[in-house]
């Protein structure tokens, strides 16, 4: 499949499409592919559960993709496909918001504020250090990571108690504040659900406690029971991860009685090698408890009292990751960071290939022959968006409409790019990828938000450029969630194609994945929900979660094609019988040959049977409007 919708490097470029003459119009052509089965990226279901219409495409204006969007279509590259929600397993809703009243929640606020803090230079990246055993580690329950970076030093103080205590807070507060991170960055990454989680506190473990503990915890310095906290946050927040399939995305933390302390435990653990922490401690994660110990062996050292001080940070140290606190008393020079956000025409770009194939491979996992530079384009790069320029009357933006790459530089560094679409109506977001490196920083959360930002500002240039589609929304995928969370946000139905407030929606998505939602939208809050929902306007699904929408942007290529099946049933009557066009097919435009002739006058009568079937159920797909604008192309 993917070779039949495969443009050249050119379709992207500003030159295709500024040599178009001016008499010659611009036209959507498509070619229908019709029904697909394939696996399910969501579910993981062994059965060809996923079920999409597809349509493929060479060239399409931006009005007509803008009615596409808002009839339940995406795109990946020049290939169009709509999931067929009353029977695919995980139904996927296209989910927008109205940017004007957009109302950020206090996690996205934070997500704001530390991009500002790390920008200022107030939160500040080290390199990750290598591991080391520790020979009094039990390899069944322990294990233990040297966190090697010198600018916090523990050591014997004479002091008075004021300083003594002063000098505990600051590393309890510091370390707290690592295992925050730590554990933001397991939640960016998909080890965690993408779920509020409570803040860590790191707490000092008495001399008296030592002891009672015996051997080889005369060195425990402090502790934390951040991973019993999140064991039961997803507990709470997953109730049924133990009976579905959701427990396949946490079975890195699970064991057989659900979200396991100790296993979150070890992964904090793995992160804070990977991570960077800036002490002179090491951390073992010991039954569910991540406990901080003296790199040096000396248990003098703790029978009095210590203090903390953070030595200086170097410049260099900006170029890695996880995050440390200044201390306010040093005389350092705050190192202050310049943040680029440059908009860009789709076109391919080495730096951004790089970018994304470290993301694909480090955060996804995908092995390196899976990220070529050929399926980079065909999924990221080739557009059939007609490119229309800027016309300085208020009705194009000033970048003008098709689409774009966003890239994101810190200090001449790409960090993350952002593929988007921008349409009369909308920005639509199709996919970011950015730096591991900079996952503590939330950049799908900080794009999401400047992309929001955009759509008010270019109000003033477009009035009808209001909204931010966020793709597709599977209340099944912990993943996707994150999206309602920009509120307040809206569901299309998917069957009259009316947008549904979110808040009506979920409780509905709560019972069954599938719901005509337009049959509840005068409700007005949760309180008129009725104590069933009818089976007559839902069927029942799978209920599971996956990765995130790359999965549907890549899973369609010539193996996974199916021949379309044609066979009627009665999902098929009723959709025909509520509200759904099935209108007259003999005005709709058909290529053939370099020509374009409607479908009345394109074949005899006694030739017309079969491809009118396909005609009815692409208008059934598409719409009667869209049926008549495009062009069915046969060639």
């Amino acid at each position: 499949m993917a070779g039949k919708t495969k443009k050249s490097e050119a379709s992207s470029s500003s030159s295709r499409n500024s040599s178009r003459s001016s008499n010659h119009r611009e036209e959507s052509v498509v070619v229908d592919y019709g029904k697909n089965k394939s696996s399910c990226g969501y579910c993981k279901s062994s059965a060809r559960s996923s079920i999409s219409h597809g349509l493929g495409t060479q060239s399409i204006t931006i009005n007509d993709y803008q009615d596409l969007l808002d009839r339940g279509w995406r795109r990946s590259g020049c290939f169009l496909y709509k999931p067929e929600m009353e029977k695919t397993c995980c139904p996927a809703y296209t989910i927008r918001l109205k940017a004007g009243d957009f109302v950020p929640s206090k996690e996205q606020l934070r997500v704001s504020r530390r991009m500002q803090r790390f920008l200022e230079g107030t939160l500040d990246c080290k390199r990750p250090v290598e591991s080391v055993e520790d020979p009094n580690a039990s390899t069944d329950t322990c294990s233990r990571t040297h966190l090697g970076v010198s600018s916090l030093a523990v050591k014997e103080s004479s002091s008075n108690n004021n300083e003594e205590k002063d000098g505990e807070e600051n590393i309890m507060r510091f370390l707290s504040d690592q295992v925050g991170n730590v554990v933001h960055a397991c939640s960016e990454s998909g080890e965690f659900p993408d779920i509020q989680f409570p803040k860590a506190s790191v707490k000092k473990v008495s001399q008296a406690k030592r002891k009672i503990l015996g051997k080889g915890s005369e060195d425990l310095l402090y502790s934390t029971n951040i991973a019993f906290q999140i064991a039961a946050t997803i507990k709470r927040s997953l109730p049924d991860q133990k009976d579905g399939n959701q427990g396949r995305l946490l079975r890195n933390i699970t064991d057989e009685n659900g979200p396991s302390p100790k296993l979150i435990a070890e992964k904090l653990e793995s992160f804070l090698n990977q991570l960077a922490k800036t002490s002179g401690l090491s951390v073992r994660a010991c039954n569910g408890h991540l406990n901080f110990y003296s790199a040096a062996k000396h248990a003098s050292a703790y029978e009095s009292s210590q203090t903390v001080s953070v030595s200086k940070v170097s410049a260099a140290s900006s170029e890695s990751k996880g995050c440390s606190l200044k201390n306010s008393s040093e005389n350092t020079q705050v190192k202050r960071r310049r943040l680029e956000i440059h908009l860009k025409r789709s076109s391919f770009d080495s730096e951004e290939y790089a970018l994304y194939r470290r993301y694909q491979m480090m955060v996804h996992n995908d092995t390196p022959d899976h990220v070529t530079e050929s399926s980079y384009k065909r999924f990221l790069v080739d557009t059939p968006l007609i490119f229309v320029p800027p016309t300085g009357d208020g009705t194009v933006p000033p970048c003008g409409f098709g689409s774009f790459h966003q890239q994101y530089v810190i200090d001449g560094k790409l960090v993350a790019v952002g593929v988007i679409d921008i349409l009369p109506r909308c920005l639509s977001s199709k996919y970011l990828f950015w730096d591991p490196d900079f996952a503590f920083l939330s950049p799908g959360k900080y794009s999401a938000l400047q992309e929001i930002s955009w759509v008010k500002e270019n109000q003033a240039h477009c009035s009808t450029l209001q909204y931010y589609y966020l793709g597709y929304y599977i209340h099944s995928c912990s993943k996707m969630r994150y999206k309602a969370a920009y509120s307040p946000s809206e569901l299309l139905c998917p069957l009259r194609y009316q947008w549904v407030p979110f808040a009506i929606a979920k409780p509905l998505l709560d019972r069954k994945p599938y719901v005509v939602l337009s049959d509840f939208s005068t409700l007005q809050d949760r309180e008129s929900l009725p104590p069933h929902v009818s089976e007559d306007v839902m069927e029942v699904q799978h209920d599971d979660i996956g990765k995130e929408d790359t999965n549907d942007f890549l899973m369609y290529d010539d193996e996974g094609m199916m021949e379309p099946e044609y066979g009627s049933s009665d999902n098929e009557q009723h959709l025909a019988s509520v509200d759904v066009e099935d209108g007259d097919v003999s005005n709709i435009l058909i290529g053939l040959t370099g020509s374009r002739v409607k479908f009345k006058f394109a074949f005899r009568p006694s030739e017309r049977s079969y491809l009118e079937f396909q005609l009815r159920r692409y208008m059934r797909v598409v719409g009667e409007g869209l049926a008549e604008r495009m062009v069915y192309s046969l060639e």
